[in-house]
């Protein structure tokens, strides 16, 4: 289905006006890391022939994570496994499969050399491999950029899209480039890609986590947005197409809400109650999907939701 391209941003208020079907949320359990909470999880992939679940794991009264890998072990729950297979200082996994391999990412966090609890900086990590046994360090993303995203497209090229912030992101922007080759991927191109003003308003942000190649060769992206009021963070899961030929991207839609997932008080701030981080979406077929989210930095959780992508291969 072809679409008007977005010159202009909504805020996340208007987005929210739009009505959402969101069913049959569950909670997931991580066994094997008893003591810390297991977040911003990826969403089930295959590697090796096992299927995993990478999440974010860490102690609920500070940020200093690190990543697992966990596998089925029950209906919602996973166990970890691979116990020297642990991505010290690394937060937010992402996974995608491009040229045969799989590809594991995530943000690594860097501490004052003085005081290991201070964050000052962090950058994105890239490891692929065909077993986990085999993942090895292949690139490093720029300075201060999180949510960095690949996909593989018809014709074999790498389609990336950023999240610069600062001078030339501000709270935070996507950017959009195209790689002939996962060996191109590294600072230098990450920082060329082509920055759209308008997925967000000035005041508020948000980035891409997980990127799917429709049948028609366009991609559809689930990510968040987000802003801060005086009640704190808000993120949501957002979803929307982008065509790789234009640049050009349709209307950003919220797929789904803190209080659509979970009605828990948990939270590991005060001030992150309102918070879903996408993980990313599984299409399961005949208009349905999985979602896959974080919840309030602290949960893990999926739900059910339609394909926010089916009406775009139409």
């Amino acid at each position: 289905m072809p679409f008007a391209a977005v010159h202009a941003p909504q805020s996340s208020a208007a987005l929210m006006e739009a009505p959402r079907k969101v069913s049959f949320p569950r909670r997931l359990r991580f066994l094997g890391v008893e003591g810390f909470d297991v977040y911003n999880i990826t969403t089930p992939f295959s590697c090796g022939g096992r299927m995993y679940i990478a999440g974010r794991v860490e102690k609920r009264e500070n940020e200093m994570s690190f990543v697992r890998l966990f596998e089925q072990s029950g209906g919602d729950e996973y166990t970890a496994v691979y116990p020297k297979l642990s991505f010290q200082r690394l937060q937010d996994p992402f996974v995608t499969v491009v040229q045969g391999e799989t590809v594991l990412g995530g943000v690594q966090i860097i501490t004052h050399p003085l005081d290991e609890k201070r964050i000052i900086s962090w950058q994105t990590l890239f490891f692929k491999g065909k077993t986990p046994e085999e993942f090895r360090l292949f690139a490093v993303g720029p300075s201060c950029m999180k949510d960095i995203r690949l996909c593989e497209m018809a014709d074999g090229r790498i389609a990336v899209l950023t999240r610069p912030q600062g001078k030339k992101g501000g709270k935070g922007k996507i950017g959009f480039t195209v790689l002939d080759q996962l060996k191109d991927l590294c600072a230098d191109t990450i920082l060329d890609a082509s920055i759209d003003p308008s997925f967000f308003l000035p005041e508020e942000w948000g980035g891409a986590n997980d990127i799917h190649l429709l049948k028609n060769g366009m991609l559809g992206v689930a990510g968040h947005i987000a802003c801060r009021t005086a009640e704190g963070l808000h993120y949501r899961s957002m979803a929307f197409a982008l065509d790789p030929c234009t640049g050009a991207h349709s209307p950003l839609r919220i797929i789904a809400c803190r209080s659509d997932i979970s009605s828990s008080p948990a939270s590991k701030r005060p001030d992150l109650k309102d918070v879903l981080f996408t993980g990313g979406i599984v299409r399961r077929g005949n208009g349905q999907a999985t979602l896959y989210t974080g919840v309030s930095d602290c949960e893990s959780w999926r739900a059910d939701i339609p394909d926010p992508f089916d009406v775009y291969e139409e």
